[in-house]
């Protein structure tokens, strides 16, 4: 296993949930979550399909808005600020996408240039062109830079939509199944990129995977989404090393095939 950056001392938290509640109609979705991100923390959370994971995604940047409990993400509190203050606090915030939502008509070159053009327009070229070769070089891929999107393999694809997600210098990022449909040896070239991130851009992450090999991998907490709340929280080890009827599912499907 590849070794990652320890945080051990957490004081400073850049998201602080408490005693979440979210329901759509009598659906109740997240009930008395609560969980916190620390500064410079690789924190991933698990859970079954449907568990509100992205509904917890979408109420962090502000395009839900939670019924009950706080939300504050890097000192705001997220249902209390205006809307120019959430759009300015969202670019310190970064999401990389499942599907790496590459515009397919642009090369990987504008896709890159894209939120700089709509974010950093005080740039001038000379900036942005250092700013694009940078990113490429932090994700391993500056080969790539004329090519289209349906040129690249999907892990290539993944590499340059975090790359795109990071050329703003978010404070936090955010990663929704970054390994998913990748093979075994591409996912391990993701988990090290995440670590790489981590560890070169200093952000804090929350990290949302079925993949436990990427958990073990990437996170240095680990948080399980059970119930409409986060039921148990620690290292991987904390987690898993232990029986647990809610836990137990989870390691079985990964490692006992």
């Amino acid at each position: 296993m590849m070794a990652k950056i320890k945080t051990d001392v957490r004081t400073d938290k850049v998201i602080e949930i408490k005693n979440l509640y979210k329901a759509f109609g009598d659906y109740k979705v997240l009930q008395d979550a609560t969980l916190d991100l620390y500064k410079g923390e690789n924190l991933v959370v698990l859970g079954k399909s449907g568990t509100g994971k992205s509904v917890l995604i979408k109420i962090i940047v502000g395009l839900l808005s939670p019924d009950e409990g706080l939300v504050n993400v890097l000192g705001h509190q997220i249902d209390s600020i205006s809307y120019k203050e959430l759009l300015d606090l969202r670019l310190r915030i970064g999401f990389s996408f499942q599907n790496s939502a590459l515009y397919d008509s642009m090369t990987v070159r504008e896709n890159l240039e894209f939120p700089l053009v709509r974010n950093r327009r005080d740039m001038d070229r000379k900036e942005v062109d250092e700013l694009v070769e940078e990113m490429l070089d932090a994700v391993g891929l500056s080969q790539t830079i004329n090519q289209m999107p349906s040129e690249l393999s999907g892990g290539q694809r993944k590499r340059i939509g975090i790359a795109r997600t990071l050329i703003l210098k978010p404070e936090i990022m955010l990663y929704d199944e970054p390994t998913a449909g990748l093979d075994p040896i591409t996912s391990k070239d993701i988990n090290k990129l995440i670590n790489d991130v981590q560890e070169r851009y200093h952000t804090s992450a929350i990290i949302i995977t079925h993949d436990l090999t990427c958990a073990k991998e990437v996170g240095n907490r680990v948080a399980m989404l059970v119930d409409k709340r986060f039921d148990r929280q620690g290292s991987f080890e904390e987690i898993f090393n232990v029986e647990d009827k809610q836990a137990q599912p989870f390691y079985d499907y990964n490692f006992i095939q």
